[in-house]
């Protein structure tokens, strides 16, 4: 009997996750059943999989507690990946602020809390950071949904965003929105199987004075790039500070600070988006990584583990 896999999505994802045709590719040319199953369907039945992979299931962000709930009984039902103890860590963004206590050069990030006063609390950021825009984000979100980039003159305009998502008793994250974005973009280092894969280039996603995405996540412009030396060694430093490891995928965006040294925007390790048609065999190396998980015998030359040459 072939092996099965699930590749873990929802409803209002099909047809734009742009990594499940090579990844359905990948597995079909080793021998293994993959189907796509969004993670709400009740007529799924989950321990007929060997393995469920969280893809693009990027409406939980709305949903977190019953989507936390569905992640610790599917565990108990096949092997997922990742497992509910890194989903939990990394689904909100306060792990931002671990990382910064192990010594991880990450975005200044100031969290807002349920109850809080919100105006009070982007007067205090705009008064330690000195920054000219400012970002405010959801703790728990994803795609640029909620999120909004603001002058300092328009306080007034990020005070009631803030105050509204403290309203609906949810965690706020503000950045400073560094100028860096604007001339370099973000670099998006993708790891499979504790290797650097490939990189892309992100283009400024947040408009100046725009309104925050009403889709499930905001366009981006994407192209490849090849790191610098010093984004290949922030990376390797977020990883090494993690507090687990055998990772079978993960995304680090950075950007760049004042002095030019790359900081850590986000961490992907829950649903991201990997690029897999941005670096050549990467769809390939990520089933190679699932197959040595399960102990699947590697049956095509496609799944011998390769990283990029990134010298």
């Amino acid at each position: 009997m072939r092996p099965a896999a699930a590749l873990v999505s929802c409803r209002a994802a099909r047809g734009l996750d742009e990594d499940m045709p090579p990844l359905l590719a990948a597995f079909a040319a080793v021998g293994v059943h993959a189907e796509i199953a969004d993670w709400d369907d009740p007529l799924v039945e989950w321990g007929r999989f060997d393995v469920a992979l969280l893809r693009s299931a990027w409406d939980y962000t709305d949903r977190l507690g019953e989507f936390l709930a569905w992640v610790e009984r599917t565990a108990t039902l096949t092997q997922l990946l990742h497992p509910p103890e890194i989903v939990r860590w990394n689904a909100d963004k306060h792990y931002l602020q671990t990382l910064a206590g192990a010594g991880v050069a990450v975005v200044p990030s100031t969290f807002a809390e349920p109850g809080a006063d919100g105006a009070a609390a982007v007067d205090e950021f705009l008064a330690r950071e000195g920054c000219a825009e400012l970002v405010v984000k959801p703790a728990v979100g994803a795609g640029a949904r909620d999120t909004r980039r603001y002058a300092r003159e328009a306080a007034a305009a990020a005070r009631a965003h803030v105050q509204r998502l403290l309203g609906a008793r949810r965690s706020v994250l503000l950045q400073p929105y560094l100028p860096s974005v604007e001339r370099d973009g973000e670099s998006a280092l993708i790891y499979l199987d504790g290797h650097f894969s490939h990189a892309i280039r992100k283009g400024p996603l947040l408009p100046a004075g725009g309104a925050a995405t009403a889709a499930l996540f905001a366009a981006e412009e994407i192209t490849p790039r090849r790191p610098a030396a010093a984004e290949l060694a922030a990376a390797t430093g977020i990883l090494r500070a993690l507090p687990f490891s055998s990772l079978l995928y993960g995304r680090i965006d950075l950007i760049r600070g004042a002095d030019g040294a790359p900081l850590l925007l986000e961490l992907e390790i829950t649903e991201p988006s990997l690029y897999f048609r941005h670096g050549a065999g990467a769809a390939a190396r990520f089933v190679a990584g699932v197959g040595r998980r399960l102990g699947w015998p590697a049956t095509s030359e496609n799944v011998r583990p390769r990283t990029q040459n990134v010298s």
